[in-house]
C-alpha cells in the first residue's frame, strides 16, 4: 500500500513534465519572425547602421567637391558679408568672390577628414539605453541629434585648426581678407570683418550633420540601404515597435 502512495506523486510529476513540449527549430524561427530581439541584437544592429552612415557621410564630404559640389551645404559668404559680395561683383571683382567661395569649401572638405574617428569614438561609448532610445523613439533623426549633443564640441576643437590651416593653404584667408579690404574702401559702408575661420568651422559642422541626417533617414526608410541581415532584422523590429 505504501508503494502505491509513493507512485502517485511520481506519476503526477511525469504527466506534468510530459505536457511541456521541447521548442524545436521551426518554433524558434517562428518566434524570431515575430520580431523578438535581444539587447545585443539591437545594440549591434544600430551601431552597425550608424557606423555605415557616419563613415559614408564623412567620406563623401571630405572628398573634392564634397561641400562645393553640394548645393544644400555649399558654403557661401557669411550673411553679414553678402552685401559686400554683391558690391564687389558689381565693381568687377566677381572672380575674387568666386575664389573666396571655392576656398571656403575646400577648407571644410579638409576638415571633414577629422570627423570619422570622433564619431566612431562616440559610437563606442553609446549605452544600451542610448541605442534603444534612438531606435524606438519614433524620431527619424534621433541618432543625428545624439551625435550633435555628444560630438559637436570635439568636432569644433578638431575642425578649427584644420580649417585655419586649410584656409591659409588654399588662399581663403588671403582672398577673404582681400575682399574685405576692397569692400572696406567703399565709402559709407559698414566695415566687413576679415576673420572667416569660426564661420567656416561652424558651416562645416552643420553640413556634416545635414548629411548624417540624410543617411539616417535613408537607412530607416529605404529597405535596400539595410545591407546586412542584422540591419534588416533590427529596423523591421523598430518599424513595428517604435513610437
Amino acid at each position: 500500500m505504501k508503494t502505491k502512495f509513493l507512485l502517485i506523486p511520481s506519476l503526477a510529476l511525469f504527466i506534468i513534465l510530459s505536457s511541456f513540449k521541447p521548442v524545436n527549430n521551426t518554433e524558434k524561427k517562428a518566434v524570431a519572425q515575430q520580431g523578438i530581439l535581444s539587447d545585443l541584437d539591437i545594440n549591434n544592429g544600430l551601431k552597425q547602421a550608424l557606423q555605415q552612415g557616419l563613415s559614408k557621410s564623412s567620406d563623401q564630404l571630405s572628398a573634392v567637391n564634397g561641400y562645393f559640389g553640394n548645393s544644400a551645404i555649399k558654403i557661401l559668404f557669411p550673411p553679414q558679408a553678402q552685401k559686400a559680395e554683391k558690391t564687389l561683383r558689381n565693381i568687377g571683382l566677381g572672380k575674387l568672390c568666386d575664389n573666396v567661395i571655392l576656398s571656403l569649401n575646400r577648407a571644410a572638405e579638409d576638415a571633414a577628414k577629422k570627423a570619422k574617428p570622433i564619431f566612431l569614438n562616440a559610437l563606442t561609448h553609446m549605452t544600451i539605453t542610448d541605442v534603444s532610445n534612438i531606435l524606438l523613439s519614433g524620431n527619424q533623426d534621433a541618432a543625428t541629434q545624439y551625435f550633435k549633443r555628444t560630438t559637436t564640441t570635439q568636432l569644433a576643437a578638431a575642425f578649427k585648426p584644420v580649417v585655419k590651416a586649410s584656409l591659409d593653404k588654399v588662399g581663403a584667408t588671403k582672398y577673404y581678407a582681400q575682399a574685405a579690404g576692397e569692400y572696406n574702401k567703399v565709402p559709407f559702408v559698414s566695415k566687413m570683418n576679415p576673420d572667416i575661420n569660426d564661420y567656416v568651422t561652424q558651416k562645416a559642422i552643420d553640413g556634416l550633420f545635414y548629411e548624417i541626417a540624410i543617411e539616417e533617414l535613408n537607412i530607416r526608410k529605404n529597405l535596400s540601404a539595410r545591407t546586412t541581415p542584422l540591419l534588416q532584422k533590427v529596423f523591421n523590429f523598430a518599424a513595428k515597435n517604435g513610437k
